[in-house]
């Protein structure tokens, strides 16, 4: 009888194999004519702090899996089939304003110096037009995106010398709430935006910049909707029905995003998608806490404590499944037209199984190919999605060219108006 049931599940892999490589390679076929556009990349960040800042000092033409930590490579983009990268220019939440502003410029700095380092690969990329006619050239969108709107320091002025500089979308918090936002990880002070956070909102319409929720409150997501006259989107987060992190959208967002015209771009971060991961993260951070007031001043024997406790329970691990639950929710709840990609590589120090680096993009399409999504879903998934707000928001600004630019400022105690 077990012979029998081995043989049996065998013969299923057997038939499976086939089948999935099928979809892979539709998968392919589809990213040649629609750009694959991921929302959210930290490669610069990851050069900031392994190699100097340098993207010179690591051989980015070469697939990297096996000799560095990287999740991203020109090799494995490609294999990916991406089309389109938002480069993100992230900087700690830790700094002070003023210095979260220089570190970002350096950050933009880095993406147009990665840029320049492989003219024959990347291109810079400000419109929804630049991203398919650099995809149609066969060269990589690079575009820039700013998370944590500390580094506007409060000030719209810098916002709009980030925007000039290249930034399409910021986020407006990062881990932490800021003077005008509330952050979904941090104590809320605003409830939302504050007047100032409103007036950050339509400067970035006016602009033509995009509104990034994600890493916000639930209330400062409803506060951005009901304030942008353009669709917002959220570069990487996923559904916080499926996985219970306040990082992740809300249904009662999610069923908001058809009348806003926007787009949650589903994450791979493990604690985001998988329940189980994030309770063990949450065990973790507990007895971590505990060995440490345990041992007062004796680092050591915290840390002794800790190895302990994880060999005594191992983490575990998410996986392909995991993530097309969320994307699979999203669409439910939030509509087919609202639903992206944004893998957040290079920002996390673990990934699902099967989604190691950047060029796992057509098993995972693939995976909702085999779960009954049509070539024109997974089109719009990819890119097609993304292109419209982008469009949206461009045509928003258009419409805003006559308008002067907003002079709102927080008064010096940092009270809003």
């Amino acid at each position: 009888m077990i012979r029998a049931l081995l043989l049996s599940t065998a013969a299923l892999l057997t038939a499976a194999a086939p089948a999935a490589a099928q979809d892979e390679a539709a998968a392919r076929r589809i990213l040649e004519r629609t750009p694959l556009i991921d929302g959210h990349n930290d490669l610069p960040w990851a050069l900031r702090q392994v190699y100097g800042n340098d993207p010179h000092a690591v051989d980015l033409t070469a697939n990297l899996e096996a000799t560095t930590r990287l999740h991203t490579d020109i090799a494995r983009l490609r294999a990916g089939g991406v089309g389109g990268q938002f480069w993100s220019v992230y900087v700690p939440a830790s700094l002070t304003p003023v210095e979260a502003a220089k570190a970002t410029f350096e950050q933009i700095d880095t993406v147009k110096r990665l840029v320049g380092a492989h003219p024959d690969v990347f291109e810079l990329a400000t419109t929804a037009d630049d991203i398919q006619r650099i995809h149609r050239r066969g060269r990589i969108a690079s575009l820039i995106g700013m998370e944590g709107g500390y580094s506007i320091a409060d000030s719209l002025g810098l916002l709009r010398e980030f925007h000039d500089a290249g930034a399409r979308y910021m986020t407006l918090t990062h881990s932490a709430t800021t003077s005008w936002a509330d952050s979904a990880t941090d104590a809320p002070k605003w409830g939302g935006l504050n007047p100032f956070g409103e007036e950050v909102v339509r400067e970035m319409n006016r602009l033509g910049m995009m509104v990034d929720l994600s890493h916000v409150s639930e209330e400062t997501m409803m506060d951005a909707m009901r304030v942008s006259e353009a669709p917002v989107i959220f570069s990487h987060s996923s559904a916080r029905a499926v996985t219970g992190h306040p990082r992740n959208v809300p249904d009662s967002v999610l069923r908001q995003m058809a009348g806003d015209g926007g787009v949650v771009m589903v994450t791979f971060v493990p604690g985001f998608v998988s329940e189980t991961v994030r309770a063990w993260n949450a065990a973790r951070s507990a007895e971590d806490a505990r060995l440490t007031s345990l041992n007062p001043g004796d680092p050591v024997a915290a840390t002794a404590g800790l190895q302990a406790w994880m060999a005594a329970n191992p983490a575990p691990r998410a996986g392909i499944a995991d993530v097309v639950a969320h994307i699979q929710h999203v669409r439910d709840v939030a509509g087919i037209d609202h639903v992206g990609l944004g893998g957040d590589f290079d920002g996390v120090g673990s990934l699902p199984d099967g989604l190691a680096g950047v060029d796992a993009y057509p098993r995972l399409l693939a995976a909702l190919m085999a779960n009954g999504w049509s070539e024109a879903d997974i089109r719009k998934l990819a890119g097609e999605n993304l292109l419209r707000v982008m469009r949206r928001v461009e045509a928003v600004a258009a419409d805003k060219r006559g308008e002067r630019p907003s002079l709102a400022a927080l008064p010096a105690d940092g009270a809003p108006e």
